[in-house]
């Protein structure tokens, strides 16, 4: 199998990163560009309970699946991240992350995913610190995540950075994360 990532052209304006995960596992997060492959996002595999417990993000704002691949990621008001790991010379998504400004451009929404053999091993983090870390060079002000009232690991995900929780007052069965950027 071969094990090294293919070569893929690097903009300026579109940050990437190489990481080590907990497990010594290595994946690159980079941007996603639906314009350039609009069934990249197809190929992240998720299991129903993963699907359940992963930052929900409203309706308005980009899914990890994108099912409105009508309307293009416009960095840098919306933001979205694939981490990848090679696999048989392409590049298999293993984990996303994006977040969509609000028309004023200070507050966002985020959310994140990961595929069940890649969780517990930091990467969620590692996208949503990334995540935060381009939101504020963007000058936004606030994040927002929005999740189920059950899911204890996001709520571990998100209190460990820095995010407070309250509950959803439209939606009991809903907790709103917020952190001040």
């Amino acid at each position: 199998m071969n094990t090294s990532f293919p070569q893929i052209p690097t903009s300026p304006a579109y940050p990437r990163w190489s990481e080590t995960l907990r497990d010594h596992s290595y994946v690159r997060i980079r941007p996603l560009d639906l314009r350039a492959d609009p069934a990249e996002m197809d190929s992240l595999e998720l299991s129903p309970d993963t699907k359940r417990f992963r930052l929900l993000g409203e309706a308005n704002y980009p899914d990890v699946h994108m099912t409105d691949r009508h309307v293009p990621i416009e960095y840098p008001h919306d933001v979205a991240f694939v981490a990848v790991t090679p696999e048989d010379a392409r590049e298999r998504i293993v984990g996303a992350s994006c977040f969509r400004t609000d028309q004023g451009c200070q507050h966002c929404e985020c959310i994140v995913t990961i595929t069940d053999e890649w969780l517990k091993k930091g990467l969620a983090t590692l996208l949503m610190k990334h995540v935060i870390e381009v939101a504020r060079a963007n000058g936004i002000r606030r994040m927002t995540a929005v999740d189920r009232a059950g899911n204890v690991q996001m709520k571990e995900l998100t209190t460990a950075l820095g995010f407070h929780t309250r509950m959803d007052p439209d939606d009991a069965c809903q907790v709103l994360h917020e952190i001040e950027l």
